[in-house]
Order: structure tokens, then sequence, then C-alpha cells
């Protein structure tokens, strides 16, 4: 089993790092990291990291700045990002971190790191252990922020 981790320096925190990390916590797989300039690069590298060197499932992580272009430019990421799975075949877990998400740099930090590392343990899960998954759906769990938890009746 192999996962790949495709990150960019265009990021100003270095999330391929927590993924990375909190990969090899979670189960014994190979790793292979790809880093690309930009958010809009990633669904190359990740159609390559699948199509190349044999990666099951990856993990993008990108970080959108906070004005209306970036906006546009991570939805037309995100849009190749999707496109890539379905030529693929293979999921891609999608971390984007916006920079106005948070209101502040220390903020930032600590939502790329909790959101990277969160969706790194999805990834495992997803390929080696999809019943956990299952058990916690509908249950409103979010990434990075607290859970929103499930809607009540």
């Amino acid at each position: 089993m192999k996962i790949g981790v495709a990150d960019t320096t265009f990021a100003r925190v270095n999330m391929g790092a927590f993924v990375v990390d909190e990969l090899r916590k979670h189960a014994s797989v190979a790793i292979e990291r790809y880093t690309v300039p930009g958010f809009k690069d990633l669904p190359v590298a990740c159609k390559k990291l699948i199509e190349e060197r044999g990666c099951d499932i990856v993990v993008a992580l990108g970080m959108p700045g906070g004005k209306d272009k970036d906006k546009m430019c991570a939805h037309e990421a995100s849009q190749g990002l999707m496109l890539a799975q379905l030529m693929t075949n293979r999921h891609i877990i999608e971390v984007f971190v916006h920079e106005d998400e948070a209101e502040n740099d220390r903020e930032l930090a600590w939502l790329a790191e909790r959101r990277a590392r969160e969706h790194a343990e999805n990834a495992v899960n997803l390929i080696l252990r999809p019943q956990v998954l299952t058990r916690q759906a509908g249950t409103g769990q979010r990434q990075g922020f607290e859970d929103a938890g499930p809607a009540r009746q």
C-alpha cells in the first residue's frame, strides 16, 4: 500500500510534513511525496503519483489566498482534482486551507496542521479501514475546526 502526498511551495505552512508524520502514526505504508509550485499544479501531480509512482490514494494539500482571484483558482484546481480522480479511479483527498479561514498567522498554522493531520487519518481509513468511516456517517465530522455533530430531529 502506498499513499501519495502532493503539496505546494505556495502554501505558507508545510502541511505535507504533518501528513507524512500522521500517516506514520496510523499505518505502515509507503509514502511518496511530490511538491509543486502552486495548487493549480496539484491535479497533474496527483495523477502522476497514482499512474507513475503507484500510489493507491493521494492527499492533495493547498493554501489558496483570500482574494477573489485565489478563490477562483482554488475552484479550478478542485475541479482538476475531481477530474484526476475520475481518470485514475483513485481517491484524492483535497485538503485546502484558505488564508481567510483564519484571523492571524498563528490560527492559520494551527488550522493547517489540524486539517492536514485529520485528513491523513481519513486517507488511511478510506483505504485500510473503510468501516471506520461508515461508523462516522451522519455524525457531522469536520476537519480542522470542531465537528458539527449530527442534526437533531
